[in-house]
Order: structure tokens, then C-alpha cells, then sequence
């Protein structure tokens, strides 16, 4: 498949792979506070469609938007950058 340019894509590492051709992944981003200029860390969790089942727990993955596979599942796995160990 070929990557389009408009797409996003996030990194992020998969917490849960337990549902049949879906896993969640938790995005992690550093924020700074208005008030007290201390950096915090926000997260998003994205529920990313996976064909061949072959993410597990732990794996750090490339995600990209999809068209809506179902009601809540929005993205689609590009790549595994890591395993888990």
C-alpha cells in the first residue's frame, strides 16, 4: 500500500491486543502548563486495525488513519518500529 502525504500517522506502543483484528494503542505527548511551565504527559488511546494479528503487547507501532473499519476503530497499523521483549 502506498502512503499518502495527507494522512497522519502517530507512534505509539500497543497495550492491548486481545480483540481479533484490533489492538489499542497508547499515545504519549508532552505538554507544557500554562501556569506552571512543567512539562506533563498527556496520553490517547486509538483502537487500530491489525489483519494479520501479529502486534502483541509492548510493540512500539507506526499508525495511520483508515477509513472507519468500525464504530470506534479510525486507524490502521503502517509498521512495527520495535518488539516487545
Amino acid at each position: 500500500m502506498a502512503v499518502q502525504a495527507n494522512k497522519r500517522t502517530i507512534k505509539g506502543v500497543v497495550i492491548s491486543d486481545k480483540m481479533d483484528k484490533t489492538i489499542v494503542v497508547k499515545a504519549e505527548r508532552l505538554v507544557k502548563h500554562p501556569v506552571f511551565h512543567k512539562y506533563i504527559r498527556k496520553h490517547v488511546k486509538y483502537k487500530a486495525h491489525d489483519e494479520k494479528n501479529d502486534c502483541k503487547a509492548g510493540d512500539t507501532v507506526l499508525i495511520i488513519e483508515a477509513r472507519p473499519q468500525s464504530r470506534d476503530k479510525r486507524w490502521r497499523i503502517l509498521e512495527i518500529l520495535e518488539r516487545a521483549k
